[in-house]
């Protein structure tokens, strides 16, 4: 009998999708002539960031879809994330982030969403003197919805500073409200 577990890949692949939905709504709401915004020197622009964004996967896909490593010894970490900073680096739209955003973010959750439990629990070991020695391939799967939240922050942040109320607080807000005029309006 199949070992059985209340999150597996197509709950890892359906909240990787809802991150990158909030993700998109940020990216939608920001206006293109604000994506060069830069909050602070050595930081990434937002069209930087949510192209960064947008490649997170990568290096996941490289180590769990296109080779199936067990192990990261050999990995020429160095050049391999140096090709993908370069694509990100690329100049390119509101229009064209987004897209980039929407395809790799679907792409990356079909793959994920296909994944068996066995291979979700293999373990890949890391190089030489790295911590932890060892991660599961569902723990670096994860890890990915986890720098794109890291980085969401980062850009609802951005927008307070933009002066936009990030969506998420939007909506809190609304349902706040909804909830006090259903309060008033009971007491009446």
């Amino acid at each position: 009998m199949e070992p059985m577990t209340y999150y597996g890949a197509k709950e890892l692949a359906a909240s990787f999708r809802t991150v990158r939905s909030n993700t998109l709504k940020i990216a939608n709401d920001i206006p293109e002539d604000k994506y060069s915004f830069r909050p602070a020197e050595g930081t990434r622009t937002v069209g930087e960031l949510l192209a960064h964004i947008a490649f997170g996967s990568k290096f996941n896909e490289q180590i769990q879809f296109v080779e199936k490593r067990s192990s990261l010894d050999g990995f020429d970490f160095m050049t391999f994330m140096g090709g993908v900073m370069a694509e990100g680096a690329k100049p390119r739209t509101k229009a064209e982030i987004i897209a980039l955003l929407t395809s790799q973010g679907e792409d990356f959750a079909n793959k994920m969403g296909a994944l068996s439990e066995d291979f979700l629990a293999e373990i890949v070991t890391m190089p030489q003197g790295m911590q932890p020695p060892s991660r599961s391939r569902f723990d670096m799967l994860t890890s990915v919805k986890e720098h794109e939240m890291h980085h969401r922050g980062q850009l609802m942040l951005i927008e307070r500073m933009l002066g936009i109320t990030p969506h998420l607080t939007a909506e809190m807000q609304a349902r706040m409200a909804a909830m006090q005029a259903q309060a008033a309006s009971a007491q009446k």
